[in-house]
């Protein structure tokens, strides 16, 4: 069972012998990592003053005139993010590349506990909205003007989906499940739930199938960072089993920088690189599927591949990481386990 985040971070430390910290191979492999850290936690950031507040993002500030004063600040959040890495860095210089690793990781999988979490509570909080909605009972529960607002994609999106969000941060700031295994079984039950109610009693609703759909996009991109974590990716291998463990990490180094963040990257700037980039615009516009009476979660699922494309590129700087430390003969190795988190 995966601890908590702190729990990992200093036993980490303190678990590791102090062997090749602070010399210069050292500390160009952490400065590299935590500038793309850095770079990914600004991109998100100015992306959401893009979309919320209409900014129109740094690239005026190299193709236009008078690219204005959002513009400039959106720039200088990315020059604070990365002064803020080297300072980090530099000001940790005998911290291992194993510990920052073990940090790295653990950040990605806080960010895929929220996104778990999200999808469990607003999957069943939308689903009895619809299905109550869809029997013609909401009305009862909470009068004709919020039902009739409930039925608008924005309305439904910022009063029930967000603060389920929310209270989703709060659990997972607890939490020390990943929850995969139970996310699994939902599916199982829900989609039993489909055959039950089809075959036995004839009853079968739009939002039931939107379920299963929305659980199990879920379970399959946010699960893939984890299961990265534990090598548990299938790898086309023709020569790297006969390869020596030094050489073996200098390949799962490279490969990490130029195929994995290369990868999560492309998905980042392609789907929420503008306004109109296929993550961004299903999300501002809360976009649901053409049944009325389905479940109202559409722009979740595409958002889904942000979460997936995020969690994948800090795994991917922490595997960075382990592997420099691998080839450098570092001791602390984390063993895979065997199976996957409960």
């Amino acid at each position: 069972m995966p601890r908590p985040l702190l729990w990992i971070t200093v036993m980490s430390d303190a678990s590791i012998d102090r062997v090749n910290r602070g010399d210069w191979p050292d500390l160009l492999a952490r400065l590299f990592s935590w500038i793309l850290l850095a770079a990914i936690g600004v991109f998100l950031v100015n992306n959401v003053l893009s979309l919320a507040f209409d900014w129109p993002g740094i690239s005026p500030v190299f193709f236009a005139k008078d690219p204005g004063v959002p513009s400039w600040i959106q720039l200088l959040v990315y020059v604070a993010g990365f002064v803020g890495a080297v300072i980090y860095v530099l000001f940790s210089r005998q911290r291992s590349l194993r510990a920052d690793g073990f940090l790295i990781s653990d950040i990605s999988a806080f960010l895929v506990r929220v996104a778990f979490w999200i999808v469990l509570l607003v999957g069943v909080g939308d689903m009895i909205v619809s299905f109550v909605r869809v029997e013609g009972w909401l009305p009862v529960f909470v009068g004709e003007d919020i039902a009739r607002s409930l039925g608008r994609p924005s309305y439904r999106g910022i009063y029930v989906h967000c603060p389920l969000m929310i209270l989703s941060v709060v659990i997972a700031a607890f939490s020390r499940s990943l929850g995969f295994i139970w996310l699994t079984l939902l599916i199982v039950v829900a989609e039993l739930a489909i055959v039950f109610t089809r075959f036995i009693f004839s009853y079968e609703q739009a939002f039931m199938g939107d379920l299963v759909r929305f659980w199990y996009g879920a379970l399959f991109l946010f699960a893939s960072a984890y299961t990265l974590l534990e090598e548990g990716h299938v790898r086309v291998d023709v020569f790297y089993s006969g390869y020596s463990n030094k050489r073996k990490a200098l390949v799962n180094a490279f490969g990490s920088i130029f195929l994995g963040l290369t990868m999560s990257w492309t998905i980042m700037i392609v789907g929420m690189g503008n306004k109109m980039a296929i993550i961004n615009m299903p999300v501002v516009n809360f976009e649901v599927s053409q049944s009325g009476y389905g479940m109202y979660v559409k722009y979740l699922m595409a958002g889904f591949l942000g979460v997936f494309a995020v969690t994948m590129a800090v795994q991917f700087v922490s595997y960075f990481l382990e592997s420099v430390a691998d080839y450098r003969d570092e001791p602390g190795k984390r063993k895979p386990t065997s199976s996957a988190a409960a």
